[in-house]
């Protein structure tokens, strides 16, 4: 990035950063980790950490778009319960889909999308 006059880097050069949690729930887990595309499948860069009752919580920032993960669950990965998308990978299993949307109101736009109608004839 380029600095501007003042030596800082200029914000509209600066990528969009989006708040992202990732949380999972295992009482008998000893250790909760994220890999995927965004952190070039390591899990140990991303670590989650224990938020009590067997919850497992880590904050990040992500660019807007649609991501690949998986958990990994004491070196067992697996694919997230709580994602609402996956999509088969080339080792038999599945990885979660993350999408990632520039506003609340993309993600709700694209949350609907989802969603079967209400009232859809039967």
């Amino acid at each position: 990035m380029k600095p501007n006059r003042n030596g800082r880097k200029s914000p509209a050069t600066e990528p969009l950063l989006i708040p992202v949690r990732f949380e999972f729930t295992d009482t008998s887990a000893r250790s909760v980790c994220v890999a995927g595309c965004f952190n070039h499948w390591n899990p140990e860069s991303k670590a989650l950490a224990r938020a009590g009752d067997g919850l497992w919580r880590s904050d990040s920032e992500l660019p807007p778009g649609t991501y690949q993960y998986r958990l990994v669950v004491d070196g067992r990965w697996i694919a997230d319960p709580m994602a609402p998308e996956s999509v088969p990978n080339p080792f038999g299993g599945r990885n979660s889909v993350l999408k990632v949307a520039r506003s609340a109101e993309a993600a709700h736009r694209d949350a609907a999308e989802h969603r079967p109608f209400g009232n859809s004839p039967k």
